[in-house]
């Protein structure tokens, strides 16, 4: 990160690069919110505008899985507040996160607030825009790589490959009630080629596995999962589907766990380590 730095302070004339950050960056005005996606772990996978925000925020109302080393990009005088969610552990409620940036906003802040993965994807993104929206407060998205593209792309699998997918779906393991969504079509998501990638799903990953065994997945299937995903310490474990219970007894959150053919990839592609 200090070669990023040492970049962006250069002068025009010392450098190839003939703009400066700030040409190129959008401005982040007094009283508005970013709502923005720090990606799946690894640092060097954070975007310019995220970077950009990290610079000039008063306020950063940051979740769980950021990662430490970019919450230390924050300039000397910006306030970080915490508001993390983790499945059965004491968690603000998103009504509050509102609140808090609806408040920090109308006092003139510019809040940063600073997701992992990315803000849309699992992230509840659009619940805080919203919520600005309703109260008139201009607000700027941010996407991040999420771990469902970011973490497969680490451990070596394709999210698509010729001739073995052409779809691919996210779907989360538990809806707001903490349960399996009970609105999902487990008969699509068995199709032979359909390759799936689970966020959030090791707490019922035995539910799980039957549903999608019961509604006709081959229980050959390949599988990975994914623990930590693009970190130095990422976990990565392959095997069929009906060992996809046995497998998870091994692995903690934040996990994704993705099922289909491209998995086969994964030996031969595995270039992180």
């Amino acid at each position: 990160m200090i070669n990023i730095l040492k970049l962006f302070s250069k002068s025009k004339k010392d450098s190839k690069y003939n703009q400066d950050f700030d040409d190129f960056c959008p401005v982040f005005e007094k009283g508005t919110v970013w709502i923005a996606g720090s990606g799946p772990g690894d640092i060097g996978l954070l975007t310019l505008n995220v970077f950009n925000g990290l610079k000039n925020a008063d306020i950063v109302i940051y979740d769980a899985l950021v990662n430490e080393e970019i919450l230390n990009l924050v300039n000397d005088k910006c306030e970080k507040i915490y508001a993390g969610k983790r499945g059965g552990k004491p968690s603000t409620k998103q009504k509050d996160i509102c609140d808090i940036l609806i408040k920090f906003a109308k006092s003139g802040k510019r809040v940063l607030r600073l997701k992992g993965g990315d803000p849309f994807v699992f992230g509840r993104g659009g619940e805080e825009a919203i919520a600005l929206k309703q109260n008139n407060i201009s607000f700027r998205i941010i996407p991040g790589i999420t771990a469902g593209i970011g973490g497969m792309a680490y451990a070596g699998i394709p999210a698509t490959h010729r001739e073995t997918n052409y779809t691919i779906t996210f779907v989360t393991g538990h809806a707001s009630s903490g349960e399996v969504p009970d609105n999902i079509c487990w008969k699509s998501l068995s199709a032979p080629s359909q390759v799936v990638v689970l966020y959030m799903a090791l707490k019922h990953i035995d539910n799980i596995t039957n549903k999608l065994i019961n509604a006709g997945k081959d229980k050959n299937i390949p599988v990975a999962i994914v623990q930590n995903a693009t970190m130095k310490n990422m976990k990565i474990q392959t095997g069929k589907l009906y060992e996809l219970v046995e497998i998870a007894k091994n692995f903690e959150p934040p996990a994704i766990i993705i099922i289909g053919e491209v998995v086969n990839l994964q030996e031969t592609l595995n270039w992180f380590k």
